[in-house]
């Protein structure tokens, strides 16, 4: 099949122009969010470890409960038991330190354990905040703005994103038999690069595809499921399934079906867990939130049951869970239970899954891992080719060497921001073992931003010629000093596998870098030009 070269060249403006315009947020976007994959896991090695007390066994629980309810009555409001404690929850026991807190990442949370004389311990603290951080950073595409501004522009930002790849589609689809696995080697660095980016965009469509739209549905589910609960009924019972499980949204049948028990009715946490399992036998339970309220002279208990079953997908990032009957361990509703669902959420539960890599366990978020550095790494190659590409067509056209003022501002933007973020997140995982809980959401986000702004204003400040080695040199060693950070954890005890890996991959990454340069400073070509693309860009088809 053959396009028209004006349609194809139309349609090239368009993918050049949208790529230069969305590649910055679409990087941090991805970068973050291939981060944040483990956030659990990267707040178990960030966290850091307890002074409490072992924590008691399950089957002692009870015993655990009454003491903390005649010191602390407030606590039998709302409190979590932690069927495995880690680093990150390392009590078998927490409740919130205060219950009406709103402010950004993860709240403090009051610890009670038991030494083993059977005297009650606590400990007010909370997960490190710099996992939640890069998470948030992912979901607002390096905007430090209102989270529901950032959700819309992000939103924006995915529907160019969406253009961008049909675009791509269509100027690659005439020459697809030809260039799909075409990589030329042996010849200027531009043109492997640019094999390359085609090559990664072609295989990963799919995922990006996926990425859009859903990202799509998540920035505007708000106004999407408004007009649809005017236009059909149980509108709202799907908005309320897709908002993310962050939060603590209730079952729709909760209201109705669950007893009103007192304290004293209570299953014992170990009895609830047998019983759930008779119900749901690949369910893996992770907490067990009870909630009471009270009114009328009687009190309420609803236990709502998180966890996974890596059999099937979850509509959270890491969990689903279940709401059970805390009397008698019978579950009332299903609705977010994996493998238990109706079609119609089991169908929801699938979509927001392929957002989340939240379905066969650790391999798929590995893939997904590895899918997000490649898109970043789309972002990058593209924006610079178009960036060089612009470089060349000015030298020719133009009597002077300078380029232009706006070519000029897009070079010093995407170095500035790539590097930024690449370095902003490696410096958080470097300094999180010297704050205070592993670190806060704000003191992250100061942390961050500072060195996301110095790499920015650095990039406005140095020459052509300086601005990327030294830029790549310091993204390049913070990366590589994450690894002695991980050392100190692993001796600790504290990091584990996946962890582990992201640290691994900053090494590989920091060494890239610097390799990067070393080419670059020692090559034959190191004119004004990206140490990546830094040989001489000859016979090359006019882009963007």
């Amino acid at each position: 099949m053959k396009i028209r070269p004006d349609i194809v060249q139309v349609y090239r403006e368009v993918h050049s122009w949208v790529g230069i315009l969305c590649s910055l947020f679409l990087f941090v976007a991805f970068y973050a969010g291939s981060i944040s994959m483990f956030e659990q896991s990267l707040q178990v090695w960030l966290t850091p470890a307890s002074s409490l007390p072992k924590p008691v066994e399950l089957s002692d629980t009870p015993q655990l409960l009454q003491k903390v309810f005649a010191q602390y009555p407030d606590a039998r409001t709302h409190y979590t038991i932690i069927v495995n404690p880690d680093n990150a929850r390392p009590a078998r026991l927490m409740w919130a330190q205060n219950p009406t807190y709103r402010g950004s990442g993860p709240q403090n949370y009051v610890l009670g354990a038991l030494s083993p004389d059977g005297e009650l311990h606590t400990l007010v603290s909370g997960p490190s905040g710099i996992p939640f951080f890069i998470d948030q950073l992912h979901e607002q595409i390096g905007l430090p703005l209102p989270h529901v501004a950032a959700r819309y522009t992000m939103g924006c930002v995915a529907v160019s994103y969406f253009l961008a790849l049909v675009s791509g589609v269509i100027i690659f689809f005439p020459s697809l038999k030809k260039m799909l696995f075409a990589l030329r080697l042996g010849t200027a660095t531009r043109k492997v690069w640019l094999d390359m980016h085609n090559l990664v965009g072609f295989f990963s469509l799919p995922f990006h595809f996926i990425m859009a739209a859903t990202a799509v549905v998540f920035a505007f589910h708000g106004p999407i499921f408004a007009l649809q609960g005017k236009l059909f009924q149980h509108g709202q019972l799907a908005a309320r399934g897709l908002i993310q499980q962050h939060g603590h949204e209730k079952s729709r049948s909760e209201n109705n079906t669950t007893q009103i028990v007192g304290q004293e009715g209570l299953m014992p946490p170990q009895a609830v867990l047998a019983e759930l399992h008779k119900q749901a036998p690949g369910f893996i339970a992770d907490t067990l939130e009870y909630t009471t309220q009270s009114g009328g002279g009687k009190s309420r208990t609803t236990l709502r049951i998180a966890g996974h079953d890596e059999r099937y997908p979850t509509l959270g990032a890491s969990n689903g869970f279940a709401v059970v009957d805390p009397a008698n361990g019978r579950v009332l509703s299903a609705d977010y239970l994996p493998g238990h669902q109706s079609a119609g959420f089991a169908a929801l539960t699938a979509f927001i899954a392929l957002h989340f890599g939240s379905y066969g366990g650790l391999p798929v978020r590995w893939g997904y891992y590895c899918l997000g550095l490649g898109g970043a790494f789309l972002f990058y190659t593209g924006s610079r080719l178009w960036i060089i590409a612009r470089q060349k067509r000015e030298q020719h056209a133009g009597k002077s060497s300078k380029q232009r003022r706006t070519t000029w501002l897009l070079s010093c933007l995407t170095t500035g921001g790539f590097t930024g973020c690449i370095t902003g997140i490696a410096i958080l995982f470097i300094c999180a073992p010297f704050l205070p809980l592993g670190g806060t959401y704000n003191q992250a986000f100061f942390l961050y931003y500072t060195v996301f702004l110095l790499c920015m204003g650095l990039s406005f400040i140095l020459r052509e010629s300086q601005r990327e080695p030294f830029l790549f040199r310091v993204a390049g060693y913070a990366n590589i000093a994450i690894a002695p950070v991980m050392l100190v954890a692993m001796l600790g005890g504290r990091a584990v596998l996946p962890s582990l890996g992201v640290g691994m991959v900053a090494l590989v990454l920091g060494c890239f870098l610097l390799r990067s340069v070393r080419r670059f400073t020692c090559g034959p070509s190191a004119a004004d030009v990206s140490p990546i693309f830094s040989q001489k860009i000859t016979g090359e088809t006019k882009m963007g």
